[in-house]
């Protein structure tokens, strides 16, 4: 596993989507380690300058991004927050959850329930339930957990032991539904929301209101004076 560092201070993770790279979150790094913090950003398995998954090159699950975040974490030191995109977020989300400590979380366009998304993949692909629940039982064959482990809002609902967490997500984001996100916060405890529109699934993490709401989170400012922050760009 490939990852790099900046700053001292408490650690701050940055962990990728999906298909992406740590680089994709590197617009944070400058103000958080202004911010005071250490900052460490890794590439999962399969992505970016890390080595291939179990499914080899250009393939991996998500569990392996949680396994690699919960490795990173033992090796540099404790986490004070981790921020994670897409189905990195989801991956860190489920790490959390299965008892990875932190004192703040910020997941940006989260998957609530992979579940749903194969569901889709496979009317798309004109496949019928007997292919679609054999696909979901591979993954979980390969990943040594069943698909309800990822299932963010059932796990998250009535837990009081769950750091504060805000999710960042955009209206108009059309890879992630924005539903996923609202059902996360409302699920979480002490959780806040803050809507974008317009930015879309990846553009969001470069936007400069979204940067700072983010970087103030984690370094205590509140980031609205309402249980909800709507930032509409």
């Amino acid at each position: 596993m490939s990852a790099q560092s900046w700053g001292d201070g408490p650690a701050v993770y940055l962990m990728h989507g999906w298909g992406g790279w740590s680089g994709q979150l590197d617009v944070f790094v400058p103000p958080l380690v202004g911010a005071g913090f250490k900052v460490v950003a890794l590439d999962a398995p399969s992505h970016g300058a890390s080595g291939p998954g179990v499914l080899g090159r250009r393939r991996a699950l998500q569990s392996e991004f949680g396994d690699a975040l919960t490795a990173a974490v033992r090796a540099v030191g404790p986490a004070y927050a981790i921020v994670g995109h897409s189905a990195g977020s989801a991956a860190t989300a489920v790490a959390v959850l299965d008892g990875l400590p932190t004192e703040r979380l910020v997941l940006v366009a989260p998957v609530a329930d992979p579940r749903t998304y194969t569901r889709q993949f496979a009317h798309l692909m004109g496949f019928r339930d007997r292919v679609h629940d054999g696909l979901v039982r591979r993954l979980e064959k390969r990943s040594g957990r069943q698909m309800s482990h990822f299932d963010l809002v059932a796990r998250a609902t009535g837990r009081t032991d769950l750091p504060p967490l805000l999710v960042v997500h955009d209206r108009k984001d059309k890879e992630v539904r924005y539903s996923d996100g609202e059902a996360i916060s409302g699920a979480w405890p002490r959780a806040e929301l803050w809507t974008t529109s317009g930015l879309g699934h990846r553009r969001i993490l470069r936007d400069p209101a979204t940067v700072t709401a983010v970087v103030d989170y984690l370094s205590k400012a509140p980031v609205t004076n309402t249980a909800v922050a709507e930032n509409v760009s």
